[in-house]
């Protein structure tokens, strides 16, 4: 995990080195109840985590982008504004 402070960003940084993930699921991973791989629905999970996560960045004022090759693995990064300390 990589956590910056960039030009009044917050950056969160997370890399895996799992399966990845395929291109044409990329645009669908933040969906509500989406899985890319049915195979794993027997291990649990609702397919809301995401959607979660992006929810609450949105909340936030920021986002996540992630990045993903098949067989490397993925990066989620999250980006969230700086707070200004007012003393």
């Amino acid at each position: 995990m990589i956590l910056r402070r960039t030009d009044g960003w917050v950056r969160i940084q997370v890399t895996d080195s799992g399966i990845g993930i395929a291109p044409e699921n990329l645009p669908h991973i933040f969906e509500r109840f989406y899985r890319a791989d049915r195979s794993r629905a027997r291990r649990g999970g609702s397919g809301l985590g995401l959607s979660i996560a992006q929810w609450i960045a949105h909340a936030h004022a920021g986002r996540i982008e992630v990045s993903s090759k098949l067989g490397k693995g993925s990066t989620f990064t999250v980006w969230l504004p700086e707070m200004k300390n007012e003393a």
